[in-house]
């Protein structure tokens, strides 16, 4: 019984990365096998609750949503990187949990694009490909990022320098790491990289190439014991440490919140539009919340998402978010571009979220 729990524990905090090495494939909409992993994730955190005697609160997560028409906008690949870049550095500045990255396609389909070198990806593509790799710690990009295309001028963006990002030197008690093929000696386990100067040993099997959460502890002798794979959510959870974001995309607007990765979905959404209703920050109040998500338009705004969206087509935005707000009123430019309103916005919404989370 301990064996088959450990192997448990060890799949269910394994990351689903996806290494993009031949193909990039965007898989959007619910699955019955889905719904079920959720149903029991569900019943084995209320059954660690019932024994523990004590009450988990799941911690709350700000998600972001915006188009990957963003890219196709730019005039040359380099601006195209800078973008990406740009809407990186602010994820990470405001701490967001999850980027979703949006088409306005008309349905719901899989779209998948092939990993071809020799040819440019499409913006939504090249946006989420850019987000991952900026968000994988420098160490861990070469094992895990293959040579391409959409990738060769990323030397020219600043490092996001969040705090999993961590230097050979650095002592910390979490750390980003990567499988390797080489067995452990003397016993079952899997060696790490970890970005030190020497790797660790994991007491899971696991396959080479993944990327794994390993919980480091105090003793900094790598070769005094065998250290744990965690969920990518402990650092956040046991020690308040940011730990980057996920990357998440969807066909349209409407999947962005039907296919939501967390049980329940969005508990509260607010749209960002010039046509949006201007409160003051200091007066705005959100409500108590446990996963908040904050939608940016393109270049014709969340309008024009909304009435390319087949199963939103006529609807009034306001019907559709909680909060439909303009966080950037008497503008001076006929136009905000997306990577500027974000950093407007998500300086706009702090001292309400701040309020909100306070208050739980």
């Amino acid at each position: 019984m301990a064996k088959k729990k450990k192997r448990d524990e060890s799949e269910a905090v394994i990351h689903t990365y996806n290494q993009v090495d031949t193909e990039i494939a965007f898989v959007n909409g619910h699955s019955h096998k889905g719904d079920d992993k959720k149903k029991s994730k569900k019943k084995k955190k209320k059954r660690e609750e019932d024994q523990n005697g004590v009450q988990l609160k799941e911690r709350p997560t700000i998600s972001i949503a915006l188009p990957g028409s963003v890219i196709d906008n730019t005039q040359s690949f380099e601006l195209a990187t800078r973008l990406a870049g740009q809407i990186a550095r602010a994820a990470t500045i405001f701490r967001i949990d999850e980027i979703v990255v949006f088409d306005n396609s008309a349905d719901d389909s899989s779209v998948t694009m092939a990993d071809n070198s020799d040819e440019n990806e499409s913006g939504s593509a090249f946006l989420i490909r850019i987000l991952r790799y900026l968000e994988t710690p420098q160490y861990l990009r070469k094992s895990l990022f293959p040579r391409h295309n959409s990738l060769r001028c990323v030397g020219l963006l600043p490092p996001l320098d969040a705090p999993h990002h961590l230097r050979k030197h650095e002592w910390a008690l979490y750390r980003e790491g990567v499988t390797l093929k080489e067995h452990a000696p003397n016993s079952a386990g899997t060696i790490v990289d970890v970005g030190l100067s020497k790797n660790v040993v994991i007491d899971q099997v696991i396959e080479p190439g993944r990327r794994v959460t390993v919980a480091m502890g105090t003793n900094r002798h790598l070769d005094d014991q065998r250290r744990q794979v965690v969920s990518s959510s402990k650092p956040r959870e046991e020690v308040g440490m940011y730990w980057g974001y996920n990357v998440r995309y969807a066909a349209n607007i409407s999947s962005v919140f039907r296919c939501c990765p967390y049980t329940d979905g969005y508990d509260h959404l607010i749209g960002t539009s010039e046509h949006g209703l201007f409160v003051k920050s200091s007066d705005l109040t959100l409500p108590s919340f446990r996963h908040l998500l904050i939608a940016f338009g393109g270049l014709a705004g969340l309008e024009e998402c909304i009435e390319e969206d087949t199963i939103m087509k006529g609807k009034n935005p306001r019907e559709i978010f909680d909060s439909y707000l303009n966080t950037c009123p008497n503008q001076g430019s006929r136009t905000i571009r997306t990577e500027e309103a974000l950093f407007i916005s998500l300086q706009y919404f702090q001292e309400p979220i701040n309020r909100a989370l306070q208050a739980l």
